[in-house]
């Protein structure tokens, strides 16, 4: 049957939020009402004539509620077929109503895990009946329309209205394939609790959500985000964000991330660092992260920790830039930055990111847990016989932020609280030198008395030997070369403080 009248419908959802209305449409249109526990209860709050399951079924809500519309003639009446006369003959002799629609919101599972509640709680919000009659309703989308979240209730609302209480196939066969999504992702969040410890060897990835993008990362491409970005950003300007603003924004957001409890900007071009700096205030802070390079600055992604004030903005206003991020913005810096209609603006939300990397790879997947250590002071092991001083420590850690968010082979130059340049990407390790100190000089930076960071071992001392024929005093890297004796001893022999934190930060 292409277009069908609604004339039964069964509703047990756990959000109510939303759905009077639908219930009064229902109401207004003639439909029969079937529901169960808190749902039957705020219909009939409402004033509005509802049937008991239970009085269908000939049974309670029996097991302290676990068990209620699992019965023949609540599913013989989602499942017959309209059209098939068998069907039709054993519904007519068990006398099974027919329910034309489904509406059901399930218990929140991921909410409870996400609370930190104990297990016997986690257990009690896996929605049995409820997945139960998603399924059957979706199943039997050609004589069913089902709703199976409360995401839908504005669209049935819609649909209801515009309708009046009809629905064609398309209509059903949309919601039936939105419902799928839905039982999809609940039993992939059930079976990622479940298999916490990875006790199962199966990778399972759900995310509710997905926005079309212009294009992937050339023109020729077509892009996607899946997720809800909404819940990371809120944009206050600006075209739509691209596939590459998202993954120099995730850079961006990663990098700046580092330095909490400090004033900071960092500026990323192709996830890279081109310039971070902390400062007194966020317009120091800006200044000092541009002038390490202000020419791969244009075009570029910028993230802060502090709110962006006029002063800062005025600043911000004078070069070309794709998008801006930061907690808040002031009225006045806001209107000025906006005079740029595609300047994409965002603040952030409080949002828990992922803990997990994952990657497509040949003809899978590749997953590990995310870079979340981040060396301190009290993580540098002095390994030469001159120990840094408090200043070149602090250096040293910066520069090692840094560094962690730097394609690999990588070299990071700074002094304390600014990055004067980087080598990325570099095949060898002395090429990523050679290519910052290169940098670092076509900005008039004085590298005496900089310090240098490592994003792994220095196999050979040439690195080092490089580094102080430039000024540089202090070095951080992770150790682990069998040749380490060897650096430490250049090292040793020039008056270099050397540091090993034991932790390599590769990026690729």
């Amino acid at each position: 049957m292409s277009t069908q009248k609604i004339q039964s419908a069964l509703l047990s959802v756990y959000h109510k939020e939303g759905l009077e209305p639908i219930v009064r449409l229902l109401h207004q249109q003639g439909v029969q009402l079937y529901s169960t526990g808190g749902t039957r209860d705020f219909i009939a709050g409402l004033n509005i004539p509802v049937t008991a399951v239970e009085s269908v079924t000939g049974y309670p809500s029996i097991l302290g509620g676990r068990v209620k519309t699992l019965h023949p003639k609540i599913f013989g009446g989602i499942l017959s077929r309209r059209e098939d006369a068998g069907d039709q003959q054993q519904i007519r002799e068990f006398d099974i109503p027919p329910i034309d629609l489904v509406l059901v919101d399930l218990y929140p599972f991921e909410d409870t895990v996400a609370s930190g509640a104990a297990e016997e709680d986690i257990i009690e919000k896996i929605d049995i009946g409820g997945i139960s009659l998603i399924r059957a309703a979706a199943k039997n989308y050609r004589d069913v329309l089902v709703v199976a979240s409360r995401e839908k209730y504005r669209n049935l609302e819609q649909l209801l209205q515009e309708k009046s209480g009809f629905t064609d196939l398309a209509d059903r066969k949309l919601f039936a394939a939105y419902a799928f999504s839905v039982t999809s992702h609940y039993d992939s969040a059930i079976f990622g609790y479940f298999n916490a410890g990875h006790s199962v060897d199966a990778f399972r990835l759900s995310l509710s959500g997905s926005r079309k993008l212009r294009y992937g990362e050339n023109p020729h491409q077509q892009g996607w985000f899946h997720g809800d970005l909404e819940a990371m950003f809120e944009q206050l300007n600006g075209k739509e964000l691209s596939y590459n603003n998202l993954v120099d924004v995730d850079a961006a957001v990663m990098l700046i991330n580092e330095f909490a409890g400090d004033t900071a900007f960092a500026i990323i071009k192709h996830t890279n660092a081109c310039g971070v700096a902390t400062g007194a205030d966020a317009r120091e802070a800006y200044l000092k992260a541009l002038s390490a390079d202000p020419v791969s600055a244009f075009g570029g992604v910028i993230a802060t920790n502090q709110e962006i004030n006029l002063a800062v903005a005025e600043e911000l206003n004078k070069l070309f830039f794709e998008v801006l991020i930061a907690p808040s913005f002031r009225p006045e810096a806001l209107q000025l930055l906006s005079s740029r209609k595609n300047r994409i603006l965002l603040t952030r939300k409080h949002t828990a990111l992922p803990h997990k990397m994952i990657k497509t790879l040949l003809n899978g997947v590749i997953s590990q847990d995310k870079d979340d250590r981040t060396e301190t002071v009290a993580d540098l092991r002095t390994v030469t016989e001159r120990e840094p001083d408090e200043a070149e420590k602090r250096s040293l850690v910066f520069a090692a932020k840094i560094a962690k968010h730097t394609k690999s082979n990588t070299i990071v130059l700074a002094r304390e609280g600014q990055l004067l340049s980087s080598g990325v990407g570099q095949t060898s390790r002395v090429d990523a030198l050679k290519q910052a100190i290169e940098k670092a000089r076509s900005f008039g930076f004085d590298l005496n008395g900089s310090v240098m960071a490592s994003d792994a071992f220095f196999p050979f001392p040439d690195c080092v030997e490089i580094a102080r024929g430039v000024g540089i005093s202090a070095v951080v890297q992770p150790g682990g070369s069998v040749r380490d004796a060897d650096s430490i001893r250049y090292c040793n022999a020039s008056g270099m403080a050397m540091v090993f934190t034991g932790i390599r930060h590769f990026r690729h």
